[in-house]
């Protein structure tokens, strides 16, 4: 990635991904390892007239550390101040840029997974509270690193490596296009038009079929379903994923019942969970199976009540970018927007339009994507009175 190119996206991020507004504060959250393209979307936020760019960035080695070594009571302790920190950007509506992509994936493989699972850093559960409410405009965007290349083309020398990785994120990303902005704007009405027709339907409940898969997702009777283009409560649009294929909402965190194979590695702060397997009765997460790291994932969902509970789930059609290239990448923003996938724990309250609705809604203090969805998982949304209709059929639009 050329100093032109490493530019080049970072104003994407800004510019369009987060919408940096004149005199807002720009918090970006970033880990060692990806300064280069934080340093550019701090001189991007600021010629975009930022007041102030603040950085804050998680050392996932020091998170090995504590769970190596700390004691075991006091692992799913957070100072207060990191919540803070969140409610206060979005008192003073500022603008949150976040990084994604592994730099030391499997550090943490060789430690007890159970205890890997009880600190949940970097997540905070006030994130979920600001997005919620609204108050910040934000986006997320991956960043290349050298060890993330080397995880996804493990067959390449390193240079050759980093080089397909960063052709990936380039296609994925649309910086391939004369004009990203514009490619990304006839992506996200063919998105939105999508979750409108979903939302028109106001099915009862989705149910996912396909090898090793029988999941019925059931809806709450408000749930809609959203798309790629967010609003502030001041107005201010915003992309929150850079890349972005899913549609979602919000689901009942009662009525999930059945089996659902993962379709692709679940990636952790410093752990990859493989082979995930999880059995749902009225709604809770009852048996969670896998070839690597299910107790990690067991831990995080004994955290409160919700965690082992749905809060979202999503759709993704075939026509997006990731999807094609058939590729693993080991980072939840991109291997999320391959395919269809639900997210135990938090859910977004934004998605549910009638407040007794809003009032059941999942509000647990971790939220956890996994892939379920392929060209080999059929989706049918079920009516009240329980009839099929069509949504994906090998990846495609059925509505």
């Amino acid at each position: 990635m050329t100093d032109e190119e490493t530019e080049r996206f970072a104003e994407l991020i800004v510019g369009f991904g987060a919408n940096v507004q004149p005199g807002q504060i720009v918090a970006i959250g970033t880990e060692p390892g990806k300064e280069r393209l934080t340093r550019a979307l701090a001189a991007a936020a600021y010629r975009a007239g930022a007041k102030f760019v603040d950085v804050s960035s998680f050392d996932v080695h020091v998170k090995r550390a504590r769970v190596q070594y700390a004691d075991e009571d006091s692992l799913d302790f957070v100072p207060p101040w990191y919540g803070e920190r969140i409610l206060a950007l979005g008192e003073l509506r500022a603008a949150r840029i976040g990084l994604s992509g592994p730099v030391a994936p499997g550090l943490l493989d060789d430690l007890d997974p159970g205890r890997v699972g009880r600190d949940h850093l970097p997540f905070v559960p006030e994130t979920g509270q600001v997005v919620n409410e609204r108050t910040t405009n934000w986006t997320i965007a991956p960043c290349p690193t050298q060890s993330w290349a080397e995880l996804v083309r493990p067959g390449l020398e390193p240079r050759e490596a980093m080089e397909r990785l960063w052709g990936d994120l380039r296609h994925v990303c649309r910086l391939d296009e004369d004009d990203p902005v514009a490619a990304w704007r006839e992506r996200i009405d063919v998105l939105v038009e999508a979750a409108r027709r979903l939302s028109e339907r106001r099915f009862d409940a989705v149910r996912f079929e396909g090898p090793g898969t029988d999941l019925t997702v059931g809806l709450l009777p408000s749930s809609r379903w959203l798309a790629a283009s967010f609003t502030t409560v001041e107005g201010i649009e915003h992309f929150p994923n850079i890349p972005s294929e899913e549609t979602f909402t919000t689901p009942d965190p009662t009525r999930v019942d059945g089996v659902v194979r993962a379709t692709k590695p679940l990636a952790l702060p410093g752990t990859i969970i493989r082979g995930l397997e999880v059995e749902f009765r009225a709604g809770r997460a009852v048996r969670i199976e896998a070839e690597t790291g299910a107790d990690a994932l067991r831990a995080m969902c004994e955290r409160d009540e919700g965690a082992a509970r749905l809060g979202e789930v999503a759709l993704v059609d075939r026509d997006g970018r990731i999807g094609p290239l058939d590729t693993v990448f080991y980072d939840t923003l991109l291997d999320e927007n391959a395919a269809s996938h639900i997210a135990l724990g938090r859910a977004y309250e934004m998605a549910v339009d009638d407040d007794a609705d809003k009032s059941r809604a999942n509000l647990s203090a971790i939220h956890v994507d996994f892939m379920i969805g392929g060209p080999q998982v059929q989706v049918t949304g079920l009516t009240a009175a329980g009839d099929p209709v069509p949504v994906l059929r090998d990846g495609t639009w059925a509505l």
